[in-house]
């Protein structure tokens, strides 16, 4: 499968300006900005358990703009709706995934 990354239409030319800061990057430092957003991927990548399900600052922190989006948050019905819907796309995608029945630790 090819990785598309999701751009809402109305976005497109406000993300393309978001990444001007690249064209000024020596290649160096576009090496360097490429080793720091994979470690970013492979850390959230790894996320196992119950790591696969919490809000991910971290990963969005690699960005070079700077905000703090506050989600908008399913009422739990919804929610739990979701995780359910999430959890049986990974028996789809991921059959033979190890499966844990160890309890949710914080």
């Amino acid at each position: 499968m090819e990785f598309r990354p999701f751009r809402p239409r109305a976005s497109r030319e406000r993300y393309s300006m978001m990444d001007h800061d690249l064209e000024r990057m020596s290649r160096e430092q576009l090496i360097a900005e490429v080793k720091t957003l994979r470690g970013g991927i492979r850390q959230h990548r790894d996320s196992s358990l119950h790591e696969l399900c919490w809000h991910h600052p971290a990963l969005w922190g690699l960005l070079p703009e700077k905000t703090d989006p506050v989600p908008v948050v399913p009422a739990w019905p919804q929610f739990m709706e979701g995780c359910v819907k999430y959890r049986q796309s990974l028996d789809d995608q991921a059959p033979e995934a190890p499966r844990s029945r160890g309890p949710y630790k914080k």
